[in-house]
């Protein structure tokens, strides 16, 4: 069985779906690989190396697709690759499913397409597929250094015969996996840091990496609400909404850095800083709109662009962070990609009782299979959001 690997389209998305120690792995399994020629090369992933793991290079994405039975990938498809798919293909990858425009494409082609981002992260046995956590977590790290590197002083604490330099105050709004990143990479350069989160019971975590809680008072009935749900189920009264705006713009108007991270998918991203809140921000501020490609969390964020406003607030919008890390991003990536293919699959007896070949073992009523799957047998599975 063949697995293919598109190249990515070099000038949004430096990733690349398998590396080169993946297909090692993949080869060790059974399973063959073909990589389109350049497919890792802005990952820093030569074709000399995804030779030298077993790999065939093919010219062309056609060539990938014509030839593999499971076609992987960091986004969806090009649009122009999909004529050439045939009944009975895989594709896997982040197809980012509610906003993807390709699905009736991909069902009429008898395609069965998974999106990772769809993984039921509360299995213990899909952790290690967990895509969005993978990405996440160097997302966290590369927001803070993109911020150092804006910002216009430094971070920890100096004491100098000149005087003394103040600790940068950072505040991270949403405490998920690129937030707790965000705090602890913060605090070990030096800043103070804060935080805040729709969820109660992040408040342990960010003290447990050494910041603040921005602690918003709840009612009885609300703390006994977000007890029960752990936090993610939880929704707020208006009068706690109300609440934690407060509290938030309070310290963002004392913040040097503003980390940003909240995202929905399937949705436009929670607006969470506004232009009220940046014009009583001190000039010099930066802020990290982390999820700035779907819609941004910061008012008057821009994809791939950095905004100074009036006042002298800088707002970048970070659209797609994981891609400045593309070698370690595409590495965890990859991993991520391994560990789903095996499910997918079961070794076959041939007639050499000495070997075995992988049989296709598709069961839309396996947890994650059928949590994953977008497309199968000419339909699409996707529930609407």
């Amino acid at each position: 069985m063949k697995i293919g690997v598109i190249s990515a389209d070099v000038t949004s998305e430096s990733r690349v779906a398998l590396t080169p120690d993946a297909v090692n792995k993949l080869r060790k399994l059974g399973f063959d690989v073909v990589v389109q020629s350049g497919a890792g090369q802005a990952a820093y992933y030569a074709d000399e190396l995804y030779q030298t793991a077993g790999a065939d290079i093919a010219n062309s994405s056609t060539e990938v697709i014509t030839q593999s039975q499971i076609i992987t990938t960091v986004h969806d498809l090009p649009a122009a690759t999909t004529t050439h798919l045939t009944s009975g293909q895989i594709v896997i990858g982040m197809l980012d499913p509610y906003r993807n425009t390709q699905l009736d494409t991909y069902a009429s082609k008898g395609t069965t397409a998974f999106a990772m981002e769809l993984l039921p992260r509360t299995l213990s046995r899909a952790q290690n597929m967990d895509v969005l956590s993978s990405q996440a977590n160097l997302a966290g790290y590369k927001a803070v250094l993109l911020a150092a590197n804006e910002y216009s002083r430094p971070f920890p604490m100096f004491m100098t015969s000149a005087g003394t330099v103040k600790p940068a105050k950072v505040v991270i709004l949403g405490v998920g996996v690129a937030g707790l990143q965000a705090i602890a990479t913060a605090k070990r350069l030096g800043a103070v840091v804060e935080a805040s989160d729709l969820r109660p019971a992040a408040k342990e975590q960010v003290e447990s990496l050494g910041g603040k809680w921005l602690n918003v008072p709840m009612s009885e009935d609300e703390a006994q609400k977000a007890k029960a749900t752990g936090g993610y189920a939880w929704t707020p009264s208006e009068r706690y909404i109300k609440d934690q705006a407060a509290i938030v713009d309070k310290a963002l108007t004392n913040a040097d850095i503003v980390i940003t991270t909240a995202q929905i998918p399937g949705r436009q991203a929670p607006r969470l800083v506004h232009q009220a809140t940046l014009a009583k921000m001190k000039a010099g501020s930066v802020l990290i709109d982390m999820a700035a490609g779907t819609g941004g969390n910061v008012e008057g964020s821009t994809p791939d662009e950095t905004v100074t406003t009036a006042n002298g607030v800088r707002i970048v919008g970070a659209a797609n962070i994981p891609s400045m890390l593309a070698a370690q991003s595409s590495d965890l990536y990859a991993n991520n990609l391994v560990n789903f293919i095996t499910t997918l699959v079961a070794p076959t007896a041939t007639d050499d009782t000495s070997a075995s070949k992988l049989a296709l073992h598709l069961d839309m009523e396996d947890e994650i299979q059928g949590a994953l799957a977008v497309t199968h047998e000419g339909q699409i599975r996707l529930n609407k959001r």
